[in-house]
């Protein structure tokens, strides 16, 4: 699995001008998925997120995580995250889940992270054409793949 994570002061989902997700202070997580990924991936990845210490204290030293603020969050899925680009000039995404694997990673994922956090999960729609919006605070942008637990 791999991750897209930025810590935002505002961040939004739109589908068809209908707003499904909206947060204030927290992160926004996009979320890309391949076949080789298992529950394994997932529930590892929720525990480093929701812990990820990418907030300012009182000292503004980022020390706090998402659970330590209280912050929301929103989860989008994203398959352009698995893009290759060696060749030519058009993306592939071959290795890109399909829905039928990447559905149910997915709802495994935003479900353990509302284990993690204790509180519900603002998502996008799988599959659907959706209008991101953010506002990136810092910015702080960290990108996480699994399958490099460095």
């Amino acid at each position: 699995m791999k991750a897209v994570i930025q810590r935002v002061t505002e961040a939004s989902v739109t589908i068809d001008g209908i707003t499904v997700a909206d947060i204030q202070k927290g992160l926004l997580v996009l979320i890309g998925i391949e076949d080789a990924d298992t529950k394994e991936d997932s529930d590892w990845l929720t525990a480093k997120i929701a812990n990820l210490r990418i907030f300012g204290d009182e000292n503004e030293v980022m020390n706090l995580s998402l659970k330590d603020t209280n912050g929301d969050i929103i989860v989008v899925s994203q398959f352009t995250l698995h893009a290759q680009t060696k060749k030519g000039n058009r993306p592939s995404y071959i290795k890109a889940s399909k829905p039928d694997v990447a559905i149910p990673l997915y709802e495994a994922f935003v479900k353990q992270m509302e284990m993690e956090l204790g509180k519900p999960v603002q998502t996008g729609q799988f599959g659907a054409d959706m209008k991101v919006r953010l506002l990136n605070d810092g910015p702080v942008t960290i990108v996480i793949d699994t399958k490099n637990k460095e």
